[in-house]
């Protein structure tokens, strides 16, 4: 009996590092919550071969992928398995500041993937606003619909900080993209850089509508 007819029988698992040279039984392995395990240098994969590893990440991933987010992740190359997928048709990529960022063929996925990446770009620029008029509509429709989610403080502080990147005149600006009084855009903004802020209300104290006592009758 063979090697390989062995170890068939008992169930492997093949390395998708080392171009598959390692080998390991099934019953080894305790996967990470990225289902891959490695021993010494050789890595492997829940998914199996480094093609189907990366297809996997790919489709899963919050932001997509560049190919050295990807490398950073998986331990190996990847830029051969990435085009391989791209020409099969099993992946998407799109261009993002002069780098390829690879996304899934799936269209609500790959909106998703892709407004993640646009915001994080937005958020990671000094002084930058998810508030600007250059962002597009969808975005800045996403941005309306995480706001909604707040309770009325986190409103106020959260204006109140995007007013802040914007500068002058972004008090005005902000209160007209989510519809709040230029006021509360105001009094959010100098809360949050006084550190004038109650962590345990959304009111202050003896704000809201005042409590009505029952009388009793005489």
């Amino acid at each position: 009996m063979t090697v390989f007819r062995k170890l068939k029988e008992l169930g492997y698992l093949t390395s998708y590092s080392h171009r598959g040279k390692y080998y390991t039984l099934t019953d080894i392995p305790h996967f990470d919550e990225l289902g891959l395990w490695s021993c010494r240098s050789a890595w492997f994969s829940i998914s199996g071969n480094l093609l189907e590893t990366t297809c996997q990440f790919v489709d899963e991933a919050e932001a997509g992928f560049t190919a050295a987010e990807l490398q950073r992740l998986l331990h190996v190359g990847v830029k051969e398995p990435l085009l391989k997928l791209y020409r099969q048709k099993r992946i998407d990529r799109k261009e993002v500041d002069g780098v390829y960022v690879y996304l899934s063929r799936e269209k609500g996925r790959k909106r998703n993937q892709r407004l993640t990446r646009e915001g994080r770009l937005v958020a990671v620029e000094i002084g930058h606003s998810p508030l600007r008029e250059e962002l597009s509509q969808e975005l800045n429709a996403v941005i309306i619909l995480f706001f909604s989610l707040l309770d009325e403080k986190q409103r106020r502080l959260y204006a109140g900080l995007e007013s802040h990147k914007l500068g002058h005149g972004g008090d005005r600006k902000v209160a007209e993209v989510l519809e709040l009084d230029v006021h509360t855009v105001a009094r959010g903004r100098h809360e949050l850089f006084a550190s004038d802020v109650e962590r345990e209300r959304v009111r202050r104290k003896g704000g809201g509508r005042k409590r009505v006592e029952k009388k009793r009758p005489k």
